[in-house]
């Protein structure tokens, strides 16, 4: 992919760059009414204009090493003869769960005929935006890292130079999916109207670009909050460290404004000013992924609205990838995602597999010096979770049985092979222990004995979830291998694993298996995972230990499994039980209002107030109703 960029150059404003800072680039081109193609990819985020027009925005996910460019027709928004572009770039800087630090840049080209008519080189010219405020590194929450500040009195200011090209070793690609689309103004009510204090309700859970239109008599900051649910007549704009606010800074008379690089996930938005104003209007820009939906009809109308719901929940946690949570993170997990993409093949026409596929390969870029998948891709911070690293290969067999797309494997299978070597490096005795250290989390579920302890050091000792999990992974590793015509080597250490784990967790006097070895955590996670990695003697018993409440329950995104536990030992003995449960859980979301599904039962409420009403891992009903 290479081919491209032979004549644009890597540039920036300067030598070095901060932390949080926004660049503008300018410059000009000859064209006539042949179609222009615009190729662009920046370090952190971009916006580009052509003749003052918003033509395209949001750099895809990526690493140096897996460099995304986007390739945009902007023909409509060219006129014969000479036109002008702009670019705004945003260099985050600093690492967080949605990006790794790198030299700050941009690189474009735009082509008419076969010839490069412009591209980035030391003749655009270039300043540091005033408008945007750099250095101003307000966090909204550590996932998804800056929020900004946008000075409007400052938008023409600021000295123009020549740009500075910079080093930057990338391998080039073409994004894999589709750009995102951008509809027009949400309709937006306002419940309070104060002078100095709005209140707008979007109607439901909605993700976009915060977009606002108002008269102000005098410059003054304001402040805009976004939130999911309203506690006490406010949206939770402060969670702990947490703040899901922006300021804007108004210049006198009439401000027009959008954002169209950070998106927002909420239902309501909140704005406080300092002196009164006329609020034209504040709510998002809808931005969506272009999906076709299967025409899924229930038997009943009551499954038909958790089901509609499951589907609105899911498009709206896709944005270059899937994300988990719009509001909160934003981040792309393993096994958040693999939920999701298993939702996408039944409820998308052709199950979306060109989206599911650019998740399963950016995830496979990702590099660790452990071997492990990092927690999300790509992520500047030095953390995993070592059970979501063997979902990816369930996620993979997943997407394989569905789309039979032998040509993925071939790109992700020493990848696979990889993690599974990493996980035999920590076995002992015949079973996978626990990964030591601060930056492995041993994390299961958000549930009783499930949830590990994050940032602390875990002792290196086997449990029956790790194993149960590297029993399924290589169980998905052999059906991949088949398929892709591989050899497949680890059998006997599957056979050894197995026994080894029945052995150890499996207490006779509980007829169940606990946690750890010789302990009392009685989980429906750990024992419906006996059941999925065939080391249950029993299966029928321990189902019906399961549904009698004898165990720990699992939460709303790990139910999956207990239901397939279920269905895999006596589909039509528990085929009932499955769709009432779902039928009870979601309808309690439903009564209460909810436009997505929660991120757990609890709602809101949930991880100190930051629970979020809105989470892809909890769309899972559309594969059972």
């Amino acid at each position: 992919m290479n081919k491209y960029f032979k004549s644009g150059k890597w540039i920036w404003i300067s030598n070095s760059s901060g932390v949080d800072e926004y660049g503008e680039f300018s410059g000009f081109f000859v064209a006539n009414q042949a179609p222009v193609i615009c190729r662009i990819s920046c370090d952190g985020d971009y916006t580009l204009f052509v003749n003052g027009s918003y033509v395209e925005s949001n750099q895809y996910g990526d690493y140096e090493h897996y460099k995304i460019f986007d390739e945009i027709d902007i023909t409509k928004y060219v006129k014969a003869g000479s036109n002008e572009i702009s670019v705004l770039v945003w260099h985050f800087g600093e690492n967080s769960q949605r990006y790794i630090n790198a030299t700050a840049g941009v690189i474009f080209e735009f082509e008419q005929n076969e010839a490069i008519v412009l591209a980035s080189d030391e003749k655009i010219l270039c300043r540091q935006s005033q408008a945007y405020r750099s250095g101003y590194r307000k966090i909204i929450t550590g996932q998804m890292g800056f929020s900004f500040l946008y000075d409007a009195t400052k938008e023409k200011l600021g000295e123009w130079k020549p740009s500075t090209v910079v080093e930057k070793a990338c391998t080039f690609f073409l994004r894999p999916i589709k750009k995102a689309k951008l509809l027009s103004r949400k309709e937006a009510t306002v419940l309070k109207n104060e002078g100095i204090y709005y209140l707008v309700d979007l109607g439901e859970e909605t993700v976009g670009l915060a977009t606002l239109d108002l008269i102000s008599q005098a410059e003054q900051t304001i402040t805009v909050a976004w939130g999911e649910d309203l506690q006490n007549g406010h949206v939770r704009r402060k969670i702990g460290s947490r703040d899901f606010s922006f300021e804007y800074v108004t210049k006198q008379g009439k401000n027009e404004y959008t954002n169209y690089m950070l998106r927002l996930g909420c239902r309501y938005m909140e704005l406080y000013a300092e002196k009164p104003i006329t609020l034209n209007y504040l709510g998002l820009l809808p931005q969506v992924y272009p999906v076709n939906k299967s025409l899924v009809k229930t038997k009943d109308p009551r499954d038909q609205r958790i089901y509609d719901v499951c589907v609105r929940t899911l498009t709206l946690c896709m944005m270059e990838h899937y994300v988990d949570t719009p509001w909160r993170e934003q981040c792309l997990y393993a096994f958040d995602s693999r939920n999701q993409m298993l939702c996408g093949y039944r409820a998308f026409e052709d199950g979306n597999a060109d989206y599911a596929r650019a998740n399963l390969l950016l995830m496979s870029k990702d590099r660790r010096d452990d071997g492990l998948l990092s927690i999300c891709y790509p992520c500047g911070t030095d953390l995993t979770i070592p059970s979501f690293s063997l979902y990816y290969f369930m996620a993979v067999r997943e997407y394989l049985d569905f789309t039979g797309d032998i040509s993925l494997i071939k790109e992700v299978y020493p990848k696979l092979i990889s993690i599974i070597e990493t996980f035999l490096k920590n076995r002992k005795d015949g079973l996978i222990n626990h990964f030591a250290g601060k930056t492995h989390w041993n994390f299961y579920d958000w549930a009783k004995h499930m949830s590990g302890n994050l940032s602390q050091e875990d002792a290196a000792i086997p449990d029956l979830m790790i194993n149960c999990l590297f029993i399924v992974a290589l169980e998905n590793l052999r059906s991949i291998a088949q398929k892709a015509g591989t050899p497949f080597d680890y059998e006997e250490i599957l056979k050894e694993t197995r026994a080894n784990t029945h052995n150890v967790f499996y207490k006779e006097n509980k007829a169940a298996y606990s946690l750890t070895q010789g302990g009392e955590e009685f989980t429906v996670l750990g024992n419906s995972f006996a059941i999925l990695a065939g080391i249950a003697e029993n299966p029928h018993a321990l189902c019906a230990k399961i549904v009698n409440g004898e165990f720990t329950d699992c939460s709303l995104s790990m139910k999956c499994f207990q239901y397939d536990a279920l269905l895999l030992t006596d589909k039509e003995k528990w085929n009932s039980y499955v769709l009432d449960e779902i039928r009870a859980n979601y309808n309690t979301m439903l009564e209460a209002g909810a436009t997505s599904v929660w991120e757990t039962i609890e709602g809101a409420p949930a991880f100190g107030n930051a629970g979020s009403l809105c989470h892809g891992w909890s769309s899972i009903p559309i594969c059972y109703l």
